[in-house]
């Protein structure tokens, strides 16, 4: 399990291709890799992976076809940042929300608006999770735990769009200070707003 509070960010340093596989290098700081060890779980902008080598603050992780496909890790290049959390232990402090690390998707962010000491972010979602998107709620953006500002329809389209305010710790701490529109973050839906309207779903479905 995850928090959705962002530890730091990680360089990567390496990236190995094979057939619908990669395996990734990353440069973990040392307070990052304090107790970590092999199938350790580490998110990357949200996405769970697990530890496969840990040589002094190179450590390597693996990403199958489906987390390359569904992510936005599988257009990672040497140089680019990742979001960082280790999993988190039983006594901790949840600063965020519950996360599994199992994206939902990806958004595109489509456009930025700066104002003194915070900045807002405007993405657009994909389809099918515009019902689980609610004004004050939580959500998951590239492993970090937000609550959403704001959500409207597409101008003239079906489909949502939902913004997100960073204060000046989130921008400093994270990969979103870096965000353009066109960029494309990870999503994952709160579970329990999931889980509620889904429950909903079926018992209104019931009753048609």
């Amino acid at each position: 399990m995850f928090t959705g509070i962002v530890q730091g960010t990680a360089r990567v340093l390496a990236i190995e291709e094979a057939e619908q596989f990669r395996t990734h290098v990353v440069a973990l700081e040392d307070d990052l890799r304090q107790r970590l060890e092999l199938g350790a779980s580490v998110a990357h902008n949200g996405v769970c992976l697990t530890v496969t080598a840990i040589e002094g603050e190179r450590v390597s992780f693996d990403l199958m076809r489906e987390t390359l496909r569904v992510t936005n890790l599988g257009a990672l290049v040497v140089g680019d940042r990742v979001n960082i959390e280790r999993a988190a232990r039983f006594g901790d402090e949840i600063g965020g929300h519950a996360m599994s690390g199992h994206v939902s998707g990806m958004a595109e962010m489509i456009s930025l608006d700066e104002a003194p000491n915070n900045r807002r972010l405007w993405f657009r979602l994909p389809d099918g999770l515009e019902r689980f998107v609610f004004a004050k709620g939580y959500i998951g953006v590239d492993g970090i735990s937000l609550t959403i500002g704001d959500v409207r329809a597409f101008e003239g389209k079906q489909g949502r769009e939902f913004c997100v305010d960073l204060i000046p710790e989130t921008l400093s701490r994270t990969t979103l200070s870096d965000r353009q529109p066109g960029d494309h973050v990870n999503i994952e839906i709160d579970p329990q707003t999931q889980a509620i309207v889904e429950t909903v779903e079926r018992v209104l479905a019931t009753r048609n």
